[in-house]
């Protein structure tokens, strides 16, 4: 159900040294949501990319990457029709953990929804939150949505009678634009063996996703926006109108596909790291916005 990275201590730049020595009384909690039908293992090199970013920063830091309820190791579960419940879900895996002190979230796309959700239900328990390429109403709204066909079409991926290989290469080309089949392809393949994709629970997911309606007002815990100009599935205005209602910064890749994590994970990753240094240089405690 989790993967867990942990990172460990090297020097730090003097200037962010008063920030690390608070991190590391707590041993901050970094955890990845994945998206739509994906599971942890669909994350790729990010988390090392990411582990390495960290290090600089909070090196007692730990990574975990959560499958949702219906994906992965889950796959055999019912995947709610509501991001609450999904959030829920999430919550209780946490506690199984013994991990009770504020956390920060790395959501992309569905688990993107989750983390907005779970900030804003739960404020006391989110100190940071990454959303990647994230499609959530109202915000969404004002660009026609995100594209339904391509959600329609990983949906009656599916249900396709296609190989398991041709299936994976097709949702590949509908989400990602750098990434070489060949890179990834066999692994995705296998994580399809282990943990085959569940029609209904894609289905679930899709439906919880639509239903999903964001709050205005931006969360207590400060926020990140990642996204990819270059997105199939997802309009990038969707983020920049999302940045301006929040007061949150906002990063633009130019060219990757709505896998930014897959597609370059060491910007992704380097986007995240020099967030947290100059928050740490502007002196801003853990939470706080400014």
């Amino acid at each position: 159900m989790f993967g867990n990275i942990p990172v460990d201590p090297i020097a730090v730049d003097p200037r962010v040294a008063a920030g690390m020595l608070a991190s590391a009384e707590r041993a901050p909690v970094w955890v990845l949501l994945r998206g739509l039908s994906r599971a942890s293992g669909h994350w790729g090199v990010f988390p090392e990319h990411l582990s390495r970013e960290l290090r600089a920063l909070q090196p007692a830091s730990r990574i975990l990457m959560l499958d949702l309820p219906g994906t992965g190791s889950l796959r055999r579960q019912a995947s709610p029709t509501q991001v609450s419940a999904i959030v829920e879900a999430c919550r209780e895996a946490l506690r199984r953990e013994g991990i009770a002190g504020p956390v920060s979230l790395i959501g992309m796309s569905l688990g993107a929804a989750v983390l907005s959700d779970w900030a804003n239900r739960y404020p006391g328990e989110i100190e940071a939150g990454v959303l990647i390429n994230p499609s959530l109403r109202p915000f969404s709204e004002l660009f026609r949505k995100p594209r339904p066909l391509n959600y329609l079409g990983l949906l009656l991926l599916s249900l396709s009678r296609f190989s398991a290989r041709m299936r994976e290469e097709r949702v590949l080309s509908l989400t990602t634009r750098m990434t070489p089949p060949q890179a990834v392809i066999d692994r995705w393949v296998e994580l399809q063996r282990q943990h085959p994709l569940g029609v209904r629970n894609t289905a679930r997911q899709l439906l919880a996703s639509m239903r999903y309606r964001a709050s205005r007002t931006r969360p207590a815990a400060p926020m990140l926006l990642l996204c990819s100009k270059a997105d199939g599935l997802v309009d990038w205005r969707c983020s920049q109108a999302i940045s301006r209602a929040w007061g949150a910064p906002l990063r633009l890749h130019t060219k990757a596909g709505h896998d930014l994590p897959l597609d370059d994970p060491q910007w992704v990753a380097r986007a995240v790291g020099e967030w947290l240094r100059d928050r740490s240089i502007q002196g801003v405690e853990p939470g706080e916005w400014h």
